[in-house]
């Protein structure tokens, strides 16, 4: 009898402890799960920044406008789940790009929104404009100037004095103007120019002869000086 009783004991004891073994590990697989569960809500929540247009950019617009310049985006925080495929994160990827469709105020900036930039246009800024000199090869600075030069623009011209007797002189127009594109030795220059550097730039092109100088990176700008006849003959 007493055998009996201890071959009981030991049986209900042995599944007891089969029993707590099998909750613990449906709890430990139910604690996994759960953790799991968890770990990917957080991470489909979790911000991300990406660009998100703040007005409307029309087709065209140039990517260094966007990257440069204020107003066009703000860097956006939005849970992963609500991120656009080939959401825009970093404005460098719009370098030398183009928006190839208009893209409205709250749109985020995508990689299928922009291509591959050509011409002068991605050169551009909003307040900038591409304006063609025709010049000679010594005006040119015998062919020395091409695309990212810096220039000075002289123009010599005839001009009527206060005793109002015309002479000719030499002036120093504009400073420090960017060579878009150049002719290899002479021929048509392109300049970047605000609109009235390039309403000014055309009536010289008309009316006078327009000399450029090639700059050094480490120029000066001096006070814009006047030349004529009687500074050649101080000199």
């Amino acid at each position: 009898m007493e055998n009996i009783m201890s071959s009981k004991l030991f049986t209900t004891r042995q599944g007891t402890i089969w029993l707590g073994v099998g909750a613990a590990v449906i709890a430990a697989i139910a604690l996994l799960v759960y953790l799991n569960h968890y770990r990917n809500s957080v991470k489909a929540t979790a911000g991300v920044s990406v660009l998100v247009a703040q007005k409307l950019i029309q087709a065209g617009t140039p990517g260094n406008v966007i990257r440069t310049s204020a107003g066009f985006y703000k860097p956006t925080s939005l849970p992963k789940d609500q991120v656009q495929t080939g959401a825009i994160v970093d404005p460098a990827t719009l370098t030398n790009q183009v928006a190839l469709t208009d893209i409205s105020p709250g749109q985020q900036l995508t990689a299928a929104d922009f291509g591959p930039g050509t011409g002068v246009a991605t050169e551009l800024g909003a307040n900038q404009r591409a304006v063609v000199v025709p010049l000679g090869s010594p005006q040119a600075v015998g062919g020395q100037i091409g695309t990212g030069s810096h220039v000075d623009v002289w123009i010599s011209l005839s001009s009527q004095a206060s005793n109002g007797v015309t002479r000719p002189v030499t002036k120093l127009l504009f400073q420090d103007m960017y060579v878009l594109t150049a002719a290899v030795d002479g021929g048509n220059v392109t300049l970047r120019a605000t609109p009235t550097q390039a309403g000014t730039l055309i009536y010289a092109a008309n009316n006078a002869q327009i000399w450029l100088t090639l700059r050094p990176t480490i120029a000066t700008k001096p006070k814009p000086p006047v030349i004529g006849s009687s500074t050649l003959a101080r000199g």
